[in-house]
């Protein structure tokens, strides 16, 4: 983490004010939230549309914080203690982490894309930590607010940072590899995901190409070469940085190929390298190619392959996110976080892929933020699911119903079944569930799906008697 004297941060922060005897005090991390700071901490409250940090100073004070930044023109309480004053503290957080991360002689990755941002993150700092001490983003702190505070959180002697980019409009990923200023890049993909904000998918692209403005002149930059309209941006960009794209088409310079489809994970080569072959324990082709773009950033960064083959193995993933959970009863394949026309697809075809479980369910909420045509995209879901792939469907939100319509005539009767809320949408699962059944549950952020996968764990390591959740 940040260790810096106040002189220091004050210059690096672009604050001023700062009272001469407490120049050489020095901090210790940082933190925006009074709850969790802990001693030497600076405090930087940040102010909001329905909140304002700096109302908590009085606590941040009493739990230990070693210093504040301070909004100017916001009233300072009466207290001996010491303040930089800033513009703004958000602003002046981006500033701090971009001047400590130019001060740090590390390599930083960037990732961006609709879909699998995260798990290709997990995967690479997995990769990459087996040669080189690598710092990589914790849960989702990917935006302008997140990123920064990922920065500051860095040891000083890491070798490799992998830091994940959201967004939410245009130019918010051009401010955050402006702060990054990555030596190598990685999109993902590009999806349906944020057309509600974005509106179209060339914004989209729009978006998430930003990520290059940052991209350091001689770096890496690796992208999902099946998408052609992706791929004719990008040759029209005449970019100087060396590029390196995955995909099945023939024209990518890394071509992964299913070897096995297992319970515990997937299997695959790559191409002109059959004498290797790569186990990575995430279910489904979308994280085989996760873990492909992972690969590319590896081997820039020379980590050998039997290197790369050990760190696939150890992934540290994030929750909910294609995660299996085993029970005595039966298994869940919790990918509860995020969705879209995309990510729900490629769930759906792991699901699919499962083999040797007695009955398969999908348990599937509302995707949400893809735009005005979001009906027709869950009607086109619905139209697609293979019910000869699926024992029962079950649906939670009035837009995954369009789902369960459009599905429900080609299942068999009362196979499909739309919910009114989770407490019913338990109740109906439990009433189907068969020893050895594995249930996908998959839903946007808002649907909170976690609490539905936490009811089945406990019912499902639950032997003696069934719970009642009527």
């Amino acid at each position: 983490m940040i260790q810096r004297t106040l002189r220091e941060v004050e210059k690096m922060a672009g604050g001023f004010g700062l009272k001469k005897e407490y120049e050489e005090i020095l901090i210790k991390g940082v933190s925006t939230d009074s709850r969790t700071i802990t001693a030497n901490q600076l405090f930087i409250p940040i102010k909001g549309v329905h909140f304002d940090g700096h109302k908590f100073i009085e606590k941040a004070v009493r739990d230990g914080a070693a210093a504040a930044l301070w909004n100017k023109d916001t009233p300072l309480p009466e207290m001996d203690f010491p303040i930089i004053f800033v513009e703004d503290t958000l602003t002046a957080i981006q500033k701090l982490a971009k001047e400590y991360r130019m001060q740090l002689p590390m390599k930083v990755i960037g990732i961006t894309g609709s879909n699998g941002k995260t798990s290709t993150k997990d995967i690479l700092a997995g990769l990459l930590k087996t040669k080189y001490k690598t710092h990589k983003t914790f849960g989702n702190l990917n935006n302008h607010l997140g990123v920064p505070l990922t920065i500051l959180e860095i040891a000083e002697g890491t070798e490799m940072a992998v830091i994940e980019m959201g967004m939410s409009e245009l130019g918010e990923i051009e401010l955050l590899t402006s702060i990054a200023l990555p030596d190598a890049a990685i999109i993902t993909n590009i999806g349906e995901a944020h057309l509600t904000t974005l509106k179209t998918k060339e914004n989209i692209y729009q978006a998430k190409l930003e990520i290059l403005r940052g991209l350091k002149e001689h770096g890496l930059f690796v992208y999902f070469g099946d998408d052609g309209i992706l791929k004719g941006k990008i040759e029209d960009m005449n970019l100087d940085q060396k590029i390196t794209t995955f995909g099945q088409d023939s024209s990518n310079n890394y071509r992964p190929a299913i070897t096995e489809i297992r319970e515990d994970g997937i299997s695959f080569k790559l191409n002109g390298m059959d004498h290797h072959t790569f186990l990575l324990p995430m279910l489904g082709k979308h994280q085989m190619y996760n873990a492909v773009a992972a690969i590319a950033v590896a081997r820039y960064f020379n980590v050998s392959f039997d290197l790369i083959k050990e760190g696939l193995l150890e992934v540290d993933a994030t929750g909910m996110r294609n995660e299996l959970i085993h029970t005595p009863k039966y298994t869940i394949l919790n990918d509860s976080y995020k969705s879209n026309p995309t990510s729900l697809r490629a769930a759906l075809e792991t699901l699919y892929g499962l083999k040797d479980y007695q009955q398969k369910i999908a348990v599937l909420g509302d995707m949400e933020g893809i735009g005005e045509e979001e009906v027709a995209f869950h009607k086109e879901i619905g139209a697609q699911i293979d019910p000869n792939q699926i024992d029962y469907l079950f649906t939670i939100g009035p837009l995954a119903s369009y789902i369960a319509k459009m599905a429900a005539p080609r299942f068999p009767q009362n196979k499909v079944v739309s919910c009114k809320n989770k407490k019913h949408l338990i109740v109906q699962i439990v009433k189907v569930l068969q020893k050895g059944s594995i249930i996908l549950v998959k839903a946007s952020r808002g649907f909170e799906l976690e609490e539905v996968v936490d009811a089945l764990r406990k019912e499902g390591e639950n032997t003696k008697e069934t719970k009642k959740y009527a």
